[in-house]
């Protein structure tokens, strides 16, 4: 008999649930998160025939018991935890929310979707999105720090910094300001502080930027042919796709980056509107791309922007076609480079 484990796991325990093929929850168990864990839960369900663990959030919280389910041989399935709660509620016909409802709600999803992403073992795609979200958390830092310290130069001299935030440059406007009071002073030290935070976080984007370069470069991906993607958008994607072989066609692809338009139509009158579904730090690197091809004129985005504005579209609608058909072209590389990767 076969059987489906759904587990809710969070950062204390994880509760699992069998189920039967008829959706029978056959046994339960709760084990506190920690060393045994997966010893544990393989000790529950010894002797059974096969078996699936459907894990909710299998790349966010459960991601740890995921992957060493998967290292002991076990088949793991990844349910995302809006398609568990919409089981729980349209199954029960309440929301009623405790452990035991959402590992079963979990178990029934993966029993009746008609696809879900199979857990695989932390591999280069795993190492690529690692070191993106690094950089982006990097970048966003240094923004903040930037911020601040455009605030107190502000009220240290008249008219701040002016620019951008360049090391050098700050520390030759902070040199230039004499200060005469108790508050400018403490202001003055501050700012320096900021100065020499913002140069840290640059040498370590700077560190980040060459490991992501190597990461891609490693990866052998087409992606940085495409004119507007260069080392960090290709890291994006390759980390935010995983494996590309799961979209079998450009429109499933679309579909999940969000570059899709979505249906919105009712008695006859068909309506399509701007997706806010999918994946959206793809749909960023994808936009991102975007722009940087509307901007230079010689590019093949560039036309096709112009293209759409002369057919009467609005710049918006401009980009959103301009971003689905960059979609296509990213989902032919990636499609590509697993093909060749597979052969290889």
């Amino acid at each position: 008999m076969n059987v489906m484990i759904g587990v809710d796991p969070h950062k204390r325990s994880h509760t699992a649930t069998m189920l039967d093929d008829h959706e029978v929850e056959l046994r339960r168990i709760q084990v506190r998160a920690g060393a045994n864990q997966v010893t544990q839960l393989l000790e529950w369900v010894d002797g059974e025939g096969p078996r699936t663990w459907a894990i909710e959030s299998a790349g966010g919280m459960g991601y740890l018991l995921a992957q060493q389910l998967v290292a002991a041989g076990e088949t793991v399935v990844d349910v995302p935890a809006m398609l568990a709660s919409r089981v729980r509620l349209l199954g029960s016909g309440q929301s009623t929310k405790n452990d035991p409802n959402d590992a079963r709600s979990v178990g029934v999803a993966a029993m009746r979707a008609p696809s879900l992403a199979r857990v695989a073992r932390a591999d280069h795609t795993t190492v690529c999105r690692l070191l993106v979200k690094h950089h982006s958390d990097l970048a966003r830092w240094r923004s903040k720090l930037c911020c601040r310290l455009h605030a107190l130069v502000a009220e240290l001299a008249a008219g701040g910094i002016g620019e951008e935030v360049l090391v050098n440059k700050a520390r030759r406007v902070l040199e230039g300001i004499a200060a005469d009071d108790v508050a400018s002073i403490e202001r003055h030290r501050q700012a320096v502080e900021l100065v020499d935070e913002i140069d840290r976080v640059d040498g370590q984007l700077r560190d980040s930027r060459r490991r992501i370069t190597a990461a891609v470069s490693a990866s052998a991906t087409t992606l940085t042919d495409i004119f507007g993607i260069g080392p960090i958008i290709a890291g994006m994607i390759i980390g935010h796709t995983g494996d590309p072989t799961r979209f079998t066609t450009p429109a499933r692809f679309a579909a999940y980056n969000g570059c899709a338009p979505v249906e919105f139509s009712s008695g006859g009158r068909v309506v399509h509107r701007l997706s806010r579904r999918g994946n959206r730090r793809l749909n960023n690197a994808i936009h991102i791309a975007a722009i940087t091809q509307i901007r230079h004129r010689h590019s093949p985005g560039r036309s096709y922007y112009e293209r759409k504005l002369a057919e009467g579209h609005t710049p918006r609608e401009a980009i959103r076609a301009l971003k689905r058909r960059l979609s296509d072209v990213i989902w032919r590389h990636l499609i590509a480079d697993a093909r060749r990767a597979s052969a290889g």
